[in-house]
């Protein structure tokens, strides 16, 4: 029987308007300033074309969700340290990533991965519900705490190790992972409903990553590459799985 590594700890989050008042002047001129010129330059001006993409890449306060001492390089145009020892992705893999999902609005999405809550903020905006895992306690923790702080209701944080997916919330619309796994996990795939999108970096040759998404079409997995790309592997049962 394989052994699931999962920690004691689930937040949901209070039903409520999301308000970003009283966190940092998140709206003061000059980040709304940063914010629209990473939309124009860094989304727009490359492939970036959902329209509802680009209006939350440009709300969602970036800033609010890296280190203080990295805030004014939030809006720039390559990833950032978080705590321990993560990163948060470049705005445009996260704006990427979302388009490729292709959500609609009523969506039902796994995250694998939250991080800092960044990219779930975003999905929140996006979809009905996100449900996103997170294997460090610390990282879980922050993240949930300080989404629920700013209101996201329809999001729910857990430490666990998302190669197993959260099968009591599946089966799930969209998955996105923000970890570079070995092979697609079986789970997820799984968890994935019949015509449903997920998009996952996956290890290549040579020490390569390769972003893919994929549908399940009739139980099969189709995939199409997308590009290139640099993330912290998935640590717990993907370190078991040989390359």
């Amino acid at each position: 029987m394989t052994r699931r590594v999962f920690c004691a700890s689930l937040f949901s989050l209070i039903p409520s308007l999301v308000s970003f008042a009283g966190f940092g002047n998140q709206n003061d001129a000059y980040y709304e300033k940063k914010r629209k010129a990473m939309v124009e330059i860094q989304l727009q001006a490359r492939d970036i074309t959902d329209l509802r993409v680009l209006d939350v890449m440009g709300k969602v306060p970036r800033h609010l969700f890296v280190d203080p001492r990295f805030r004014p390089e939030a809006y720039e145009d390559y990833p950032l340290p978080i705590a321990e020892g993560q990163t948060i992705s470049q705005p445009y893999i996260v704006a990427l990533m979302t388009q490729c999902l292709k959500l609609k609005g009523k969506e039902k999405v796994l995250e694998v991965g939250t991080g800092s809550g960044y990219q779930a903020a975003v999905l929140a905006h996006l979809c009905d519900r996100v449900y996103t895992i997170e294997i460090n306690a610390t990282l879980a923790k922050k993240a949930g705490d300080f989404l629920s702080q700013l209101g996201y209701a329809r999001v729910e944080v857990k430490c666990g190790d998302g190669f197993f997916g959260w099968p009591d919330k599946a089966p799930f619309d969209a998955i996105i992972v923000t970890c570079a796994a070995r092979h697609v996990p079986e789970p997820l795939f799984v968890q994935l409903k019949e015509g449903g999108r997920m998009v996952i970096p996956v290890d290549r040759a040579e020490g390569a990553q390769t972003l893919l998404t994929l549908r399940k079409v009739r139980g099969k997995m189709e995939t199409e590459d997308v590009t290139l790309v640099r993330f912290v592997p998935m640590t717990g049962e993907n370190r078991k799985i040989k390359k």
